[in-house]
């Protein structure tokens, strides 16, 4: 029997309600909690399977080479070689779970709650400054110790920042200038709080994802034109008052003018490097790892890689960087909406534009800063938020070339 006219708003309340218990119960089977094994891949349009794939692929390499480069710091600091290789597995699984809900959740949805995220977070930053939350390490205060379990906010932020900025500048016609104003204060407190920490590479790459973004929305440019004045002036500002970053400048510059100290990191990457040749020196072998190179597991993860792999493996790196962003631009080309379009450009610019001022770092092409290299480096908050912004990629993928993606709710409500 139908339902009357005038017990509509009650039916769809209902039919909601359903689709909601649908949606939970579906997300309870265990081949939809695995990416691997997501049934649904079948249904997706060709360059959603690509994208999966290559991230799968990126991983994978990642966790290679995440092995080898933390062994012998493993076990030299917990007597266990494995230490960081573990716990680095356990953040994947956390990070395949959010990016299999990712895939599977319409961006309508996904957009609407970005800003509470985003504004969660942004406290969480603010948090790390009160005494006795937030955790120093190196001289700087960016992580927060929830008991055993440290968090890095300003990276669990990137993939909500690139949703948040698309949705303000992807709709910037349309909004009130109250709203637009709200929004770019929230952004300016956001990057001036991670710098404060200091944390002057994150605050560097996320006002440049947000510049990037609202340049492909087409803003104005003079506004783009001011902004940019503004973050150069911000940043050698901050260069000019922090000894300790002049000196990064200075031996980025000129590493053998002071190679005992300031230049001494510079100069083992590139050592690890040049070792490499053609073919590298074969998995495993790499001697920079054994304690000559710092942190060799997180910021200069790509040397050992280099010097395990060699050019031929550096080339191939490069290139599935190359082809991981081809394929994103095309998805964004393809895109319906402009939101969309500026969350698939969002995240190509963090994934590959964060890659490569990795590598840029390794390499002596760039100044020495504390940028992970996306699904390589050892860390929770920075494989998480890789892993949810290579899904918000291959979602955008789904519903730019797919006519009838549909998330699960909708298509329980689509057979009333």
């Amino acid at each position: 029997m139908k339902h009357p006219i005038h017990g509509g708003a009650k039916f769809r309340s209902s039919a909601i309600l359903a689709g909601i218990q649908h949606q939970i119960w579906n997300s309870m089977e265990l081949r939809r909690l695995i990416p691997f094994f997501d049934p649904s891949t079948e249904e997706w349009a060709v360059e959603a399977r690509w994208l999966k794939w290559l991230t799968f692929l990126w991983l994978g390499i990642g966790l290679i080479v995440l092995y080898s480069a933390s062994y012998p710091i493993g076990d030299a600091d917990h007597g266990d070689g494995l230490y960081y290789f573990k716990r680095q597995l356990f953040w994947v699984v956390i990070g395949l779970l959010g990016f299999n809900v990712i895939v599977n959740s319409s961006l309508r949805y996904i957009l609407g709650i970005a800003d509470w995220f985003l504004l969660l977070l942004l406290g969480l930053i603010l948090a790390t400054f009160v005494p006795g939350i937030g955790a120093t390490a190196n001289g700087a205060t960016r992580w927060l110790s929830l008991g055993p379990v440290p968090i890095q906010p300003s990276e669990l932020i990137k993939p909500f920042l690139v949703l948040q900025s698309a949705r303000v500048f992807g709709q910037w016609g349309r909004t009130p200038w109250r709203n637009r104003l709200t929004w770019l204060g929230i952004f300016c407190l956001l990057l001036g709080a991670i710098l404060l920490q200091p944390n002057l590479s994150t605050a560097a790459l996320c006002g440049m994802v947000i510049w990037l973004i609202a340049l492909a929305a087409g803003l104005p440019y003079r506004y783009m034109i001011g902004t940019a004045l503004g973050g150069i002036i911000l940043a050698v500002s901050s260069i000019s008052l922090r000894e300790y970053q002049r000196r990064r400048v200075m031996s980025f510059l000129n590493p053998w003018a002071d190679p005992a100290q300031d230049g001494y990191q510079l100069i083992q990457s590139l050592l690890a490097i040049g070792s490499g040749g053609p073919w590298g020196v074969g998995y495993g072998f790499s001697q920079q790892k054994l304690s000559f190179l710092p942190i060799a597991d997180t910021d200069f993860i790509f040397s050992i890689f280099a010097e395990e792999f060699g050019f031929i493996g550096s080339l191939f790196i490069l290139t599935l960087l190359v082809g991981y962003t081809t394929i994103g631009l095309k998805v964004a080309l393809k895109a319906r909406r402009p939101v969309h379009r500026l969350v698939a450009i969002g995240t190509v610019i963090l994934m590959v534009g964060q890659s490569l001022l990795n590598i840029g770092v390794a390499t002596g092409t760039l100044p020495t800063t504390g940028l992970p290299f996306p699904l390589f480096s050892y860390g929770g908050s920075s494989m998480i938020a890789s892993l949810v912004c290579a899904g918000l990629l291959v979602r955008v993928a789904r519903e730019s070339n797919e006519a009838e993606v549909l998330s699960i709710m909708d298509r329980r409500l689509s057979r009333r």
